[in-house]
């Protein structure tokens, strides 16, 4: 087994079954934090391939100032949070799209109940409200509590991650549960009686 410097050698060096490696040690949780991010299967596969290309063309750039596992994962919701306000842009533009031209397919609803493979059978109809609710969260917010709850990742991997410190995360992760709280009491209020 190479260890991480050996790895980023051959990687730049252009090895093809260092690149298989890397792949394949980080696809799977590539894939469940785009997919947290973006609750979207076909987008999800879609930007995890976007991510290791990216990381294939550029990682020359690599200077190793942080671990690989965190610049890659950097490069995941980089990627995930263009794929966002790429899709609101789009949405925003069909609108007014329709609002002119009177299409009246040009609008598209997006599916209501998105489930994430890692929730077990049971829980997938409060997953799936857990989900909306995450989706309303700031950007931040969703990509700290995602990363915690959905990833598993320590504070201090998360600041790494997202380049703020442990303080931050811990505030962002806070009124994360505080934002959710609200949203989820809401929902249950409106519709659980």
């Amino acid at each position: 087994m190479l260890n991480e410097q050996e790895i980023i050698k051959n990687l730049k060096e252009g090895d093809a079954s260092a690149f298989k490696f890397l792949v394949n040690y980080f696809q799977k949780k590539i894939y469940n934090t785009c997919l947290g991010l973006l609750q979207n299967t076909e987008d999800a596969e879609d930007v995890t391939q976007e991510v290791f290309l990216s990381v294939y063309k550029s990682i020359q750039q690599f200077k190793g100032e942080s671990k690989l596992y965190t610049w890659v994962y950097r490069i995941a919701i980089t990627k995930s949070l263009e794929h966002i306000r790429m899709k609101k842009r789009k949405k925003r533009f069909t609108f007014f799209q329709h609002l002119f031209t009177n299409e009246e397919d040009s609008i598209k609803n997006e599916p209501k109940h998105f489930y994430h493979p890692g929730v077990q059978l049971e829980n997938k109809e409060r997953a799936a409200i857990l989900f909306l609710a995450i989706e309303k969260l700031p950007e931040n917010q969703k990509t700290a509590f995602i990363l915690s709850k959905v990833e598993d990742l320590s504070y201090a991997e998360i600041s790494e991650v997202m380049n703020l410190s442990i303080s931050s995360v811990e505030s962002l992760l806070f009124r994360a549960k505080q934002n959710l709280q609200k949203l989820l009491l809401n929902y249950y209020n409106k519709n659980e009686k």
